[in-house]
């Protein structure tokens, strides 16, 4: 058995605290979200919050294959914060990251800050009488736009992934979260409202956002808002139907 852990080097002073709290993880700090596939805890070291995010452990031969040929999620997980704060886009700080590898990987962890954000994006989906709703999403559309322009295509771009803070007189923060599944490259129109697709954006959320993309990408306001629909109708007929299926 043989670990690979990295720390940054802002975090190195906590080098020590911070693996035996991965080594006891489940003994240390308290639940954020208990899914099936990964775990997330809240752990405080000294002064400071972090998370914790435990990866489901891989079968077999995926364990082979992040041993040698990909990248675990842990490790892209760092890497992409990394590369996102060099471009000014805002996520949890990386702060470190545990492999464990024996025959293939056996558990890998990726820590971050703790961020107290005041709400995610989910919250406007569902209360459509939310306050401030359109500035938000027009500022959301801004932050998207950011991310296009670094080339920056985040696969998991859906409503749970961005978490919001309010910095009080009408302005928002938004912060990336769940990053392992990520493209670096140049983004041309169709891209770009494909990555939309899975906000779930009802056609009054994608009317303001289409109307501030297109400004701010020099396009019609009706084509923008056209191409946004199609892919979202499409994606979420996609769903639908697979919920469908499984029903039966």
């Amino acid at each position: 058995m043989h670990e690979n852990f990295v720390i940054h080097p802002n975090y190195s002073h906590l080098a020590a605290k911070l693996t035996d709290v991965l080594h006891n993880f489940s003994k240390k700090g308290e639940y954020v979200t208990k899914g099936e596939r990964n775990v997330i805890k809240k752990v405080q070291i000294e002064e400071t919050f972090f998370n914790i995010k435990k990866f489901k452990t891989p079968n077999a031969f995926q364990s082979l294959v992040y041993q040698f040929l990909r990248k675990s999620k842990a490790k892209r997980s760092f890497e992409y914060a990394s590369k996102l704060i060099d471009f000014g886009i805002k996520t949890p700080f990386p702060v470190a990251y545990l492999e464990v590898f024996s025959g293939g990987l056996k558990e890998s962890f990726y820590v971050s800050e703790h961020v107290n954000y005041d709400f995610d994006f989910r919250e406007l989906i569902h209360n459509p009488k939310f306050e401030n709703r359109n500035e938000i999403l027009r500022q959301f559309t801004q932050f998207t736009f950011k991310l296009h322009e670094n080339g920056v295509n985040f696969l998991d771009h859906s409503p749970g992934n961005t978490l919001i803070v309010d910095r009080g007189n009408d302005t928002y923060e938004f912060y990336l979260i769940d990053l392992n599944r990520m493209r670096f490259e140049p983004m041309d129109f169709n891209a770009r409202m494909h990555n939309f697709r899975r906000l779930w954006l009802s056609k009054t959320m994608m009317k303001v956002m289409a109307q501030e993309y297109a400004e701010l990408y020099n396009k019609s306001v009706d084509g923008t808002y056209a191409l946004m629909l199609h892919y979202s109708r499409e994606f979420q007929k996609k769903v639908n139907s697979k919920k469908l299926r499984r029903r039966r």
